[in-house]
């Protein structure tokens, strides 16, 4: 998305101020603010009444999300002069208002009496929200994406020319419209109505998280931690950007997002360019992994599989620790060989210096509606978006009224100035989640089309075979061909639109064949397709945070990987011991999850630490690191634990032996 303003506070008197192009803008800017509330006012009447059927509700809300974005768009082509693509999209907005408003109208005869054929109505509004979605799923995720659903629709057409397993029948230009749009499913189909209906919930929380200035105390707080170990400004960079990341659901928009902040401090400390943006990369990936969010992926997740999603938020509690802690260690040796002693004022990063009280008063703020989520969903166990719907509206309370009740007791302001304020901040909250949810909204009703169109045209179960066939009926084979194509498939994606994608082409080639569980299956395919964002070519996390850092693109993958080696074998661990995602609290399984733990950090050692050397011999430091990282992964994923502690027993032999032995620099080496 362009870097909209819109949140920003402004007096509506400002509209009939300045040149015409600034007016257009703040026209614009109003329109933006007004059109989100009322969207959210929707989401929220919908959520706590559900006077509407599912699917009519989708319609109206995919069509509210594509006409956010477009208004946000407008704002950057009229602020920079852009007068094709401002005609452009307001064609599409006008485009969307009416195929919106006819589709709602005419769903009922759409999905009850004109079942397999359209009128002329129908395919051309059909034919306008496919060219929509298709331009702006472009505009907000580039060539690559698009060129993807264009194969996809191709396929669909002319899949009697595809030789092999995948050829279809293929299928006519109208029934493509069908399947895509009046059938109201393709864009409008299961997965936008998850979005509709829990994941939008949950990104206004973390919009007003935003807007409440969440992320400000969770930056200070990381701050006063980076005091406490050497590396501790890169394990602050990671904190924040990893429970930002968490809830924002884009690895690329959190590492432009917390990077912009997270990367000069830690380039300042004396991190290396490429070193800083490589460790963002990572913690602004593997924020997707942690619950209670995860990136939004665990609410498709659970629907997907449909079991509660306090079954799949528990599920990933232990793989998110195993991941922490090896990231935890490979900072802890990266930044430590690199930062300096220059002092780091944090004054000059935050406007507003705040003692302990304050900031303790903050984080009660912000942890009552957490504790909220968590406790409907573990206790009283209600329904996802029941549990999004409450802690919305108690962040929106707690987020008023606690900056109200300081205000009466420090005496410092007004109350007015307070309330008015902080309504301000709530409707800057309603905006910034709109921000981020629009895109994924628009990204994930193009996945709607190509799961439908692959779905009819028998995709997944060619796929399998074709896996099947390509690895011999070997399970690795299989699966290291699976994690393969998830990497591709995630194509930068936010979470939810890659882990969504891979979970229906990929994950029933192994529950199917193989009979694993589902659940370490799903997570199997949720973590491979999360890796795409530090994966080159692709990388999209890495791109974005090379460009913050100034760093060359390809160093600065090759330390992200070297960070987050263990996250590539982590996958493959849901699968040979599956108890890691599926065997509870019990002793097997907090015993599996601590050799895997070590085995993890056995692969970092072995890529990151530095000054270990037990030879001055370069070859010979190589082979030593090569030990470390093969028995990392032996430890970490055989399915036999004998194999896994033994493997880990000659980790620790080593590594006692590298500090009985003297320390050789790398000067020293060279």
């Amino acid at each position: 998305m362009g870097d909209s303003n819109a949140a920003q506070q402004f007096e509506l008197a400002d509209l009939f101020s300045g040149g015409g192009e600034e007016r257009r803008v703040r026209i614009l800017q109003v329109t933006l603010v007004v059109t989100t509330v009322i969207s959210w006012l929707i989401v929220m009447w919908w959520a706590s009444s559900q006077m509407m059927s599912r699917s009519q509700y989708g319609i109206i809300f995919l069509g509210l999300m594509i006409l956010i974005y477009i208004i946000d768009q407008l704002i950057d082509t009229v602020r920079n002069g852009k007068m094709g693509e401002t005609a452009l999209l307001s064609i599409f907005a006008i485009g969307t208002i009416i195929s919106t408003v006819y589709l709602y109208i005419e769903f009922l005869p759409l999905v009850r009496t004109r079942v397999g054929y359209a009128l002329p109505a129908d395919y051309a509004v059909a034919v306008t929200m496919t060219i929509v979605i298709v331009y702006l799923a472009y505009r907000a995720y580039g060539l690559l994406f698009t060129g993807v659903f264009v194969l996809a629709v191709a396929y669909g057409l002319f899949g009697n020319f595809v030789p092999g397993v995948f050829q279809h029948s293929g299928y006519s230009t109208g029934r493509l419209m069908q399947i895509l749009v009046t059938d109201v499913e393709g864009f409008y189909g299961n997965l936008t109505e998850i979005v509709a209906a829990w994941v939008a919930l949950f990104l206004l929380y973390a919009g007003l998280l935003r807007g409440y200035d969440a992320f400000d105390l969770i930056i200070r707080v990381s701050f006063r931690a980076a005091n406490v170990i050497k590396s501790g400004v890169a394990q602050s960079a990671v904190v924040a950007s990893m429970i930002i990341g968490s809830v924002n659901g884009s690895a690329a928009a959190n590492a432009a997002m917390t990077g912009s902040f997270t990367i000069p401090l830690m380039k300042k400390s004396g991190v290396k360019s490429e070193s800083a943006g490589g460790i963002e990369s990572v913690a602004s990936s593997g924020g997707q992994l942690l619950p209670p969010v995860m990136g939004a992926g665990a609410f498709v997740m659970a629907s997907i599989l449909g079991i509660t999603y306090w079954e799949v938020m528990t599920a990933g509690i232990l793989p998110a620790i195993i991941f922490l802690i090896a990231v935890a260690v490979a900072v802890h040796y990266t930044a430590s060989n690199q930062v300096n002693d220059v002092s780091l004022d944090i004054s000059e990063h935050i406007d507003e210096m705040k003692n302990q009280n304050q900031l303790i008063w903050e984080g009660v703020r912000f942890l009552i509606p957490l504790a909220l989520l968590i406790f409907i969903l573990g206790y009283l166990r209600w329904t996802i978006m029941t549990a999004a719907l409450y802690t919305v509206l108690m962040m929106i309370v707690t987020g008023i009224t606690f900056p109200v009740i300081e205000t009466l007791y420090t005496k410092n302001g007004t109350v007015a100035g307070t309330l008015r304020r902080e309504l301000q901040n709530t409707v800057s909250g309603f905006v910034y989640g709109a921000q981020i949810l629009a895109p994924i909204a628009i990204v994930i009703a193009s996945i709607n089309g190509i799961v439908d169109l692959f779905q009819m045209t028998g995709v997944p179960a060619s796929l399998s075979l074709a896996l099947l066939d390509l690895s011999g009926g070997s399970m690795l084979m299989t699966i290291l061909l699976a994690m393969l194509i998830c990497i591709i498939l995630g194509l930068g994606m936010p979470t939810v639109a890659a882990y969504t994608i891979v979970a229906i082409l990929v994950a029933p080639t192994l529950t199917q064949a193989f009979l694993l569980p589902d659940l370490s299956v799903h997570y199997f395919v949720f973590y491979s397709a999360i890796l795409s964002g530090i994966t080159p070519p692709i990388a999209i996390a890495v791109v974005v945070a090379s460009g913050v850092a100034g760093a060359n693109f390809w160093r600065t993958c090759l330390e992200a990987l070297k960070i987050a080696a263990p996250l590539y074998v982590l996958p493959i661990a849901f699968i040979y011991n599956p108890e890691i995602v599926v065997g509870g609290l019990g002793f097997s399984t907090l015993a599996s999850v601590a050799v895997t733990i070590g085995g993890a950090v056995a692969i970092v050692h072995g890529l990151n630490y530095v000054n270990f050397q037990l030879t001055s011999n370069k070859r010979v430091e190589w082979v030593i690191r090569f030990v470390f990282v093969a028995i990392g992964v032996v430890a970490m994923a055989h399915p036999e634990m004998a194999i896994r502690l033994g493997a880990l027993g000659i980790a620790v032999a080593i590594y006692l032996f590298q500090l009985r032995a003297p320390d050789i620099t790398p000067q020293e080496a060279a």
